[in-house]
């Protein structure tokens, strides 16, 4: 039986990404050693890493003045990071669910935090719209796309000051106008590679701004100056990010992506919207096409349990929601292919014929 793996994060990665990354692991560059024991000082990994440079950046399209950066920590140490090193008095955050939340209050204990807008008494069903950021605040944060929520910004926001997104879930999912933003970080779990890394595009001259004394592992300027290694670097997990950047290149980069993401969204959410079992639970206009969240309609609440069940026996993995929304998420992150969603539509059909 086919399985399709809808899990949100640790999630879904390219067959041929997972293959090469785990030949590296028992012998890799055909150096008789794995990939898990080399120096990270040895030139076969100095080479990943120039290589990882580049690819990221021509991806993405990262312009110059730009660094890219591979971390560990997660997300949630960004979370810390992005006001150690930009937070002077005042920093705005736009609330839509519980990882802006988290950002949230981390930068509150650096200064002044101002919540421009929050979708938040609608259990962060929806993006709000019209804000306004403050013109003196030192930074912009923005999540744009909401894993749990099911809610997704697909637009780079025009800011009047330097704008800082947490793009851990849709990075490489739609091109993306880098110079728009000060900083754009995340974890690399979901679009980009195995967990354990995260990535940093930041813009140089935005750095060493702050009176504060910044610790060194803290300072984003110790790992640009370093190349990524001050310290040793998490291996496994930044080359399957570089194998993973050579499968989207080979697809038709982040312009192929965003076809594959709109493509599949259609699918599965023309079924929700069809099924009578089911309904969606994020304003249409604010759907995720990376996480796909749907409910029972209210009738058929006792259902739940007996259709995760159902579509886990038709291979469907990873489809219960998060318990802030409940139901199913569906996350159609970049490796899923089209079949995928296929599939799970079949599954709903299949379920709604028998009930």
């Amino acid at each position: 039986m086919k399985k399709y793996n809808f899990g949100a994060g640790p999630s879904i990665l390219p067959q041929e990404v997972m293959k090469a990354t785990s030949d590296a692991c028992v012998d890799f560059n055909g150096i008789g050693l794995s990939l898990m024991e080399i120096s990270h000082r040895s030139k076969d990994w100095q080479v990943i890493m120039d290589e990882i440079d580049v690819l990221f950046k021509e991806t993405l399209g990262v312009p110059e003045g730009y660094s890219v950066i591979f971390l560990g920590g997660g997300a949630s140490l960004e979370f810390c990071m992005v006001p150690y090193n930009f937070l002077e008095k005042k920093a705005a955050y736009l609330n839509t669910g519980v990882w802006a939340k988290k950002a949230m209050k981390e930068a509150k204990l650096f200064g002044e935090v101002v919540e421009v807008a929050s979708s938040a008494d609608a259990n962060y069903t929806f993006i709000p719209k019209d804000f306004e950021v403050p013109a003196d605040a030192d930074y912009f944060h923005i999540t744009t796309n909401n894993t749990i929520y099911g809610t997704e910004l697909r637009k780079d926001l025009d800011s009047p000051v330097p704008l800082i997104a947490d793009m851990s879930s849709d990075i490489f999912s739609r091109p993306v106008d880098v110079s728009k933003y000060g900083m754009i970080y995340g974890g690399a779990q979901k679009n980009l590679a195995m967990a354990g890394v995260t990535f940093v595009v930041v813009k140089n001259e935005l750095l060493g701004k702050v009176s504060r004394q910044i610790p060194t592992m803290l300072d984003y300027r110790t790992h640009i100056d370093k190349g990524s290694m001050f310290n040793t670097p998490p291996v496994v997990p930044i080359y399957s990010a570089y194998q993973n950047l050579k499968w989207i290149q080979r697809q038709g980069g982040v312009e192929a992506m965003a076809k594959r993401a709109a493509d599949r969204a259609e699918v599965v959410y023309g079924e929700i919207d069809r099924n009578r079992l089911f309904k969606g639970t994020a304003n249409e206009e604010d759907r995720s096409y990376m996480n796909i969240c749907f409910v029972m309609n209210d009738e058929y609440k006792d259902l739940e349990k007996d259709f995760l069940e159902f579509a886990l026996g038709k291979g469907m993995v990873g489809l219960k929601g998060h318990r802030s929304v409940g139901g199913f998420r569906a996350s159609c992150y970049n490796a899923m292919p089209i079949e995928g969603a296929k599939a799970l539509v079949e599954v709903m059909k299949e379920f709604e014929a028998k009930h």
